[in-house]
């Protein structure tokens, strides 16, 4: 099977293509900036496309990112459309990422994928949302089934994901509630989001859009107590309302990015019988701790062989230019010595 990614670099886009390498199929993962014609001719072919281009939101909305995250999103999905309905061999499956922030900001009651979209202060991101879904609608391909994944965030123990970035907090004490920790956190596990894909890939009866999330989203509070006890810390101090609007604005991002309310759950995964390995977020903290610390174990491991190798070349070097009397570098002593 052929699999085509574009905007596939990144976080998800890495996990996916190994993800489907492992199973032996033809992974093509595009670049944004080949967006056009070198796009459609490795899209001829495919068996399934899932596209995830777009720009990153984490960065402050002024007027030119949100030309650019707006753009970034229908653009990639107009020109993936076009590729597709120009194909005489379309492939069967186009998997469009969406996101779970598509959804209202609430506490009163979970989002399936009937729940209320829109309508709260972070008006740009459900916008922003219903143009790239919009997109993906608007584009003229009977012949290939269309998925809208709206997607909660995915929690890998990789360095540079958003777990990375959350556990960095509570490693240096900072992991408390941001702001009064009443907004809900939806995630979802890079396994079972890895495992959800090839789930709906499989299921010719998916269609439309489908949330990816955990069933058990949790107030931002709970959510950052777990992780705490994941990795063995009591006490986070808190982040006020006004420290992270400071904060946001040196880091030069948004706050909405941790205070709007994500109470998303997978009404169409679990109905059409999709089970979590990961379906608590208490456990999947525990489980990906213990993966996070086992891949910088290994990194340092590599980091100290390469150390190693770097130093026996350069001795054996030395020893070499010693046979040949242009150095004395046969001992500790005489290296000192020289």
């Amino acid at each position: 099977m052929k699999v085509v990614i574009p905007g596939g670099s990144g976080h998800i886009g890495s996990i996916l293509a190994r993800s489907f390498e492992r199973e032996g199929d033809e992974v093509v993962v595009l670049s944004r900036g080949g967006l056009g014609g070198s796009w459609a001719a490795e899209l001829a072919g495919a068996d399934v496309v899932i596209n995830l281009a777009g720009r990153n939101v984490n960065c402050r909305y002024n007027a030119r990112n949100r030309r650019e995250i707006m753009e970034s999103r229908v653009d990639s999905t107009r020109v993936v459309g076009e590729a597709i309905a120009r194909s005489i061999w379309p492939p069967r499956l186009w998997l469009q990422m969406s996101t779970a922030t598509i959804y209202g900001h609430r506490f009163d009651a979970a989002n399936d994928e009937n729940g209320i979209i829109g309508g709260d202060a972070w008006r740009f991101s459900t916008d922003v949302a219903q143009a790239w879904e919009r997109a993906l609608d608007e584009a003229d391909t009977p012949l290939t089934r269309k998925v809208k994944l709206r997607s909660a965030i995915v929690m890998s123990p990789e360095g540079g994901g958003p777990f990375d970035a959350l556990l960095r907090l509570v490693r240096y004490g900072l992991g408390g509630r941001a702001g009064d920790g009443r907004q809900y956190v939806s995630w979802i596990h890079y396994r079972d989001f890895v495992r959800a894909i090839h789930w709906i890939t499989d299921r010719d009866d998916l269609s439309g859009a489908i949330n990816v999330a955990a069933p058990d989203p949790l107030p931002n509070s709970e959510f950052m107590a777990a992780l705490r006890s994941a990795w063995g810390v009591r006490v986070g101090l808190p982040a006020p309302r006004w420290l992270l609007e400071a904060g946001a604005f040196l880091l030069r991002t948004e706050t909405e990015l941790v205070l709007k309310s994500r109470r998303v759950t997978p009404g169409l995964l679990l109905a059409s019988g999709f089970t979590f390995e990961h379906p608590t977020w208490p456990e999947s903290a525990r489980d990906l701790c213990t993966r996070w610390r086992a891949i910088r174990r290994e990194i340092r491991v590599e980091r100290r062989e390469h150390d190693r190798s770097k130093l026996s070349r350069l001795f054996g070097h030395h020893r070499d230019r010693d046979h040949m009397g242009r150095a004395h570098a046969a001992s500790p002593r005489s290296r000192l010595s020289s």
